[in-house]
């Protein structure tokens, strides 16, 4: 087929379906969509709450826990350890389709019957961890998300294979790393932006490769010794370092202002592709034919896909979190590791096979409209069938989703080949990456169908204001671990954990003055913005170009061909 302007239900607005779109549609058996990309993926950011976390009891063990849903959601949640258990079962939540209502009403009762996970954890495989979200094969980590094989990390998504790690985020192969952002196999390095890799011993670098006992740069490659960018004797630059005490919060603060400063005098790297061909997008790591891919590594014939940083995925459209090994997956949050042939599916994976409009089901294979099945087959809303059977009735509920197609409370129509309805959504959208993405106010949020959850008041009693905490961390006192800090920003509490407070003494560094989310959510506005490609003119040959720097962050910039000839 050619390609075809479409008209997005939701928007109103116009959106290409090229030839190869069909191609894949038709592979996957499903038809073309009627929202336009970009409402297609705030749909499935409404599914994603990281790194709110709430009390709430467990609905099996009646035990008090930490959940990604607030207490307030009228949804049956178990805590990580019950829901793993063999103490329920996922059968006992069967259903019969019912032919005279539409399917999402129906799955949508499902959905508030079967149990949820309350964290996205396998309990099993982290020690010493609370308190973290979207996570596995941890110890002795604390408030971090979207992380894996990590030990002694805080503060932090998008994490993995690192140790002491503090106030970091977009880290992969990382050791003794404090206030950095997108990183690679990096030792001991401080206020680190951009992307650098294989740097050690260094401080506020951007854009910097095979670097140590650098200071201020950006754009460097395979130097030692500089300072803004200039080449110093390893005297002269031991000299220029006293001029800055990063042990004091003051001086920490002054040192990388100036390096923010200084990193606005040089253009950055304007798109980050690396052993990648013919892909568009940004932050794509050895990847193939990959088109509006974002943040993903091993990826080949793939399009609109984001945050797919655990290789390898192979022929996925609109595929957003996890990966690992992900093949023919079409409209899904969250899924991976081993899966294949799944559609419409939210937090499900881990060898998962012909699965559709699923819901945290693991381990099993041909299951439709299911919610919380593990180690099951030929399964619909948790009713289990004959392979004969079960094939039968997919047909006829399919052909029923056309027939009796559900409308939202914006007159959106779904029928099948549509991921579940936002208003559908276990979660208040302001809580959800969709709201990161697409911020909205409590008003559209309501009127769209979703609902808005208000700001928790904390009943923390402050001991200590941020202001009041020792200017250096020499200065700093065991009994700072018993204080309920007022965060600067947000003027909530926090404290000061142990490990935290013998990293910063081992390296150097101040108290913090604002809260650990405040902390995470500055690297995590940053990662937004890097996954927006903004309309540019390169100041060297004067071409248009899209970039992932808007015109604050990076007042000069080049285009890629620019970029790498007067710099590299």
């Amino acid at each position: 087929m050619q390609s075809e302007n479409k008209n997005c239900q939701n928007c109103k607005k116009d959106f290409v379906i090229e030839e190869d779109d069909f191609s894949f549609y038709e592979k996957m058996k499903v038809p073309p969509p009627t929202f336009c990309p970009e409402c297609r993926l705030q749909r499935r950011l409404a599914w994603f709450n990281l790194v709110n976390l709430f009390h709430r009891n467990c609905d099996l063990c009646g035990e008090k826990f930490i959940s990604m849903y607030p207490s307030e959601a009228k949804y049956t949640v178990f805590c990580a350890p019950c829901w793993w258990s063999d103490k329920w079962s996922w059968q006992d939540y069967g259903r019969d389709y019912d032919f005279s209502r539409p399917f999402f009403e129906q799955w949508n009762e499902l959905l508030h019957k079967a149990p949820l996970l309350g964290l996205s954890i396998n309990s099993t495989t982290t020690v010493g961890s609370p308190y973290n979200n979207h996570a596995n094969d941890l110890k002795d980590c604390y408030l971090t998300f979207n992380t894996d094989f990590n030990q002694e990390c805080a503060y932090g998504t998008s994490i993995t294979h690192s140790r002491e790690s503090f106030n970091s985020s977009m880290i992969m192969e990382c050791d003794t790393c404090f206030d950095t952002a997108c990183l690679y196999k990096s030792h001991k390095v401080v206020g680190m932006r951009g992307n650098n890799r294989f740097c050690v011993d260094s401080a506020f670098l951007r854009d910097c490769e095979n670097c140590s006992d650098c200071f201020m740069c950006a754009n460097l490659k395979n130097k030692k010794y500089c300072y803004k960018n200039q080449q110093l004797t390893r005297e002269e630059y031991l000299e220029v370092k006293k001029n800055y005490d990063l042990g004091s919060y003051k001086g920490y603060r002054e040192a990388k202002n100036e390096a923010e400063i200084f990193w606005k005098t040089l253009p950055p790297l304007p798109i980050l592709m690396v052993m990648s061909t013919n892909c568009t997008g940004s932050y794509v790591f050895e990847s193939k034919n990959c088109q509006e891919c974002y943040d993903v590594a091993g990826c080949e014939d793939c399009k609109y896909c984001m945050s797919l940083w655990r290789a390898p995925q192979k022929n996925c459209y609109d595929v957003s979190s996890f990966g690992n090994n992900i093949e023919n997956a079409y409209e899904a949050g969250v899924a991976g590791l081993g899966a294949s042939n799944i559609k419409f599916c939210q937090e499900s994976g881990i060898n998962l096979f012909d699965a559709e409009y699923c819901k945290i089901c693991l381990v099993g294979n041909s299951l439709f409209g299911c919610v919380g099945v593990h180690k099951g087959e030929y399964a619909i809303f948790n009713k289990q069938y004959t392979k004969e059977d079960y094939l039968i009735l997919v047909d006829k509920i399919k052909k029923h989703m056309d027939e009796m197609p559900y409308t939202d409370k914006k007159g959106n129509i779904f029928k099948y080949g549509e991921f579940f309805p936002l208003e559908v959504a276990p979660f208040p959208y302001n809580i959800t990456f969709a709201n990161l993405f697409y911020p909205k106010t409590k008003d559209e949020i309501e009127s769209a169908g979703s609902t808005f959850f208000p700001e928790e008041q904390k009943d923390h009693t402050i001991t200590k204001k941020a202001e009041e905490l020792p200017e250096h961390i020499k200065d700093a006192e065991d009994n700072v671990l018993k204080e309920v800090i007022e965060c600067q920003s947000c003027k909530k509490g926090f404290r000061v954990i142990e490990m935290e407070l013998r990293f910063l003494r081992k390296m150097n560094l101040p108290l913090p003055r604002t809260c650990p989310f405040c902390r995470i959510n500055e690297k995590l506005n940053l990662w937004v913005d890097n996954m927006k490609l903004k309309d540019r003119i390169c100041d060297a040959c004067g071409i248009e170009f899209r970039t992932h720097y808007g015109k604050e962050r990076a007042p000069k910039i080049f285009c890629k061909k620019c970029y790498q000839q007067e710099v590299y």
